[in-house]
């Protein structure tokens, strides 16, 4: 049997009582086809698809008897492959003949107009959803396609969008689909109302809000675009910022969303419900806490006579979770049941404290190393497999990961394990950034202008956690060149090695000085060796030779130092003098990490002697860094140094020794290294005693959310160099204040600042607009 009048071997009738059957089957009515036995199966029609493939979806072989039920499942099945628009059966002469008609191939997916979206970001979107090049052509998932853009540019506020979708048929069955789009206007919130609120204002409300109305910043936050998922999280806000002011059944009833006839302008309403205000009454422990009640107790926050906050009563919950997981109860949780006095407006609270099982760690996992080696940061753990789960070593792990610094983000997850009740996994994941880098700094004054300084170093070589290479240092008055290497793991307990050989030149820090030149070769050798997990003691020794040149311009105290070191009578001519420095030193390094620390302190102490060479002097240096987290978005950080140097056995403390202050890293809005007491020609002679004093208050930048690598900050410094033997007042700080902007970008860190001297004195170099930048490789 078959339609085409060329192969039917039937009488008429018999012809026109199979199309009708074929058309039944294919709306699921019941007309009879008399059976036969299938000689053989032929497919006509086909170009791109195998006729294996449609063997494959037959009900039917050949010897088979062909009836209804195959005829019927035979076409449903080679409909629902999606590569077919028409299927049809016939008979000719005992042969099932299948004749088909596919669909076309879709050739190409283009765009026109889009401006909001990167094409390729596009291409990949909508072939996910089967609208791609080679994929089959299907209208309905054009229209798909079609709505997921639209979907797209209105979540990104361009309500005014108008897509126009042509399909165009090529040669070989193919077809060519674009996607012309007119973006329109970005809507933008015109304004957010807000109604039922008696107790706090309108302003304050919206201001725990991240969906806001066009301002300062909102060019860059995007926060005056509506979306769903924007308002769904404000509509958590609210509600928690009621909850922490002790409102604990405020809810938000209700918000409505409207949109102006030219969709430009976006209307949100909100509508609140306050209730009552809070306070505690009684705080109980419940459940198992395996003698540890009181301890327990301890950690919540919440305490009776206190107004009721529902972030208290979460961070109450974690401390205890978090204490049960220090013994390895990883699947503990904590359920704390309200009873709620509505008359006198109380709360009561009963923790009970489910521990679940014991758990071991299964299994450790590093991922996103790409560069570093897993043994870099494997040897950072301080959770062990097969050992107990212990929470405070995940956290110390992840921390001592994040201090290397050769990570943008250090994340850790600890999943149950696949098939177990007692186990879980560690996975640490990391996302490493460039840890070569060439650093360049500047500052802008009226005297000198453009002031620029230089320097590259790597680290973490070839993923080895160690320091090796050149580091070049090159400004207009300093030139540095030093090989170094630093093996954090000389030893396998932790002891590190560093060496360095160098060679550095330093001449007068402006065009006014007095002229002179100091060389200096030499090498030193360090060893780490550490006494607690935040803390190590180093002890290394050097040899350093130090050639100072002066001429009848230089300094009087470089003049001084020719002289008492076996140079001409008048100071004019060179010097030379040997030295055998003994270094030892302490460090303390708390922070959760070493390149944006929110929280934690670090602290160096180091001492610098030489009583062998002709030198004899000591150098001692103490520094403290303070972080705090004042908010969840604001962090309090504060630096202080205290540096002092003094000549031994009679000797003046070298000169070139000397500290410096003023600029980046010391007290910003002076020039580089020119506080101090200075000669007749006005130059900075540096001295053997410093203080420093910093003061910022970071916060991110609008816009970026909890992205910690861009930050703006306000600060203030203070500080002062002391000549050896001068008495330390502290009406001659300097000091000043400003604000500046810190960003680790994908090329490097860059450091901004613009800083109000605040008490600066006649003859002081001021200068307002430093930056330091660098980039990576």
């Amino acid at each position: 049997m078959k339609l085409h009048s060329d192969r039917f071997a039937l009488p008429f009738h018999r012809r026109s009582l199979i199309g009708a059957a074929v058309l039944a089957l294919c709306s699921g009515q019941a007309l009879a086809v008399t059976p036969f036995v299938v000689k053989d199966i032929r497919v006509e029609g086909i170009q791109r698809t195998e006729a294996g493939t449609v063997f494959s979806y037959l009900p039917v072989r050949v010897g088979e008897t062909f009836n209804d039920d195959k005829g019927s499942a035979a076409i449903k099945a080679l409909y629902a492959t999606g590569i077919f628009k028409d299927v049809r059966l016939e008979e000719d002469k005992g042969v099932l003949v299948v004749l088909v008609e596919e669909r076309p191939a879709i050739s190409s997916v283009d765009f026109s107009g889009t401006k909001e979206f990167e094409k390729d970001m596009l291409v990949k979107a909508l072939k996910e959803i089967g609208v791609g090049e080679a994929k089959t052509f299907d209208k309905s998932a054009v229209d798909r396609a079609e709505q997921e853009l639209k979907r797209q540019y209105l979540s990104h506020g361009l309500y005014g969008v108008k897509i126009t979708t042509t399909v165009t048929p090529i040669e070989r069955n193919r077809v060519t689909i674009m996607f012309a789009v007119d973006e329109g206007d970005i809507a933008r919130i015109r304004q957010i109302n807000i109604i039922g609120n008696k107790t706090f204002s309108d302003k304050e409300l919206r201001e725990a809000m991240k969906l806001s109305t066009s301002g300062w910043f909102t060019w860059y936050s995007k926060a005056d675009q509506y979306s769903k998922t924007k308002l769904t999280g404000d509509i958590e806000a609210i509600k928690s910022f009621y909850l922490d002011r002790g409102y604990l059944e405020a809810n938000v009833e209700s918000t409505q969303v409207s949109i102006t006839p030219d969709k430009k302008d976006i209307y949100l309403t909100v509508n609140i419900t306050e209730g009552e205000k809070y306070t505690v009454a009684d705080i109980k422990m419940d459940g198992e806490t395996f003698g540890r009640e009181a301890e327990l107790k301890e950690l919540i926050l919440l305490k009776p006579g206190a107004v009721y906050s529902g972030a208290l009563l979460t961070a109450s919950n974690k401390r205890i979770m978090d204490r049960m997981g220090n013994f390895g109860y990883a699947f503990a949780s904590v359920d704390a049941k309200p009873e709620i006095d509505r008359a006198k407006r109380l709360v009561s609270f009963s923790f009970n404290v489910d521990p679940g099982k014991r758990a071991y760690v299964r299994h450790m996992t590093i991922s996103g190393n790409t560069t570093t080696r897993d043994e870099v940061i494997r040897r950072e753990f301080r959770q062990f497999e097969g050992s107990w789960y212990d929470s405070n070593k995940i956290k110390l792990s992840r921390d001592r990961v994040d201090r290397l610094g050769y990570f943008k983000d250090v994340t850790v997850e600890t999943p149950e394990a696949q098939g177990t009740s007692d186990q879980v996994d560690v996975n640490i994941a990391v996302v490493e950034k460039p840890t070569g880098n060439f650093m360049i700094g500047g500052a802008f004054s009226q005297s000198e202008k453009f002031t620029f300084t230089a320097s590259v170093q790597q680290a973490n070589f070839a993923g080895s956690g160690e320091t090796i290479g050149i580091e070049l240092n090159t400004s207009k008055y300093s030139r540095t060149i030093a090989l170094s290497q630093t093996n954090p793991y000389f030893t396998d307990d932790g002891v590190s090695r560093a060496f360095q050989i160098y060679l550095r030149t330093t001449r007068p820090p402006a065009v006014n000085y007095g002229s002179y030149t100091i060389r200096q070769t030499g090498g030193n050798m360090t060893f780490g060796v550490p006494f607690s997990e935040i803390d190590t003691v180093f002890f290394g020794a050097g040899i350093e030779r130090t050639t100072l040149e002066t001429d009848v311009t230089s300094p009087q105290i470089y003049l001084n130092f020719v002289k008492q070191n076996g140079g001409p009578a008048n100071g004019v001519g060179s010097a030379q003098t040997f030295s055998i420095p003994f270094t030892a030193a302490w460090g303390r390094d708390s922070r959760d990490s070493a390149t944006t620390p929110t929280i934690g302190r670090y602290q160096r102490a180091n001492l610098e002697i030489d009583v062998i060479g002709k030198s004899k002097y000591y150098r001692a240096i103490y520094e403290q860094q303070w972080y705090r987290p004042l908010t969840r978005w604001m962090t309090l950080a504060l630096r202080g140094e205290v540096d002092y140097g003094h000549g031994l056995k009679g000797k003046a403390y070298p000169v070139f020794k000397n500290f410096y202050a003023g600029g980046m890293g010391s007290v910003r809005g002076y020039y580089s290294s020119s506080l101090g007491i200075v000669d007749v020609n006005g130059d900075a002679l540096g001295g053997s005693t410093r203080l420093l004093g910093n003061a910022e208050l970071q916060f991110p930048f609008p816009g970026s959310g909890t992205d910690r690598s861009l930050r703006w900050f306000t600060f203030a410094d203070a500080g002062q160099i002391y000549q050896e033997g001068q008495k330390i007042r502290a009406n001659e700080l300097r000091a000043s204040a400003g604000l500046g902007v810190s960003w680790i970008s994908p090329v490097g860190p860059l450091k901004i600042s613009y800083a109000k001297p605040l008490n600066e004195k006649q003859g002081d170099r001021t200068e307002r607009f430093q930056f330091q930048m660098g980039t990576g490789f």
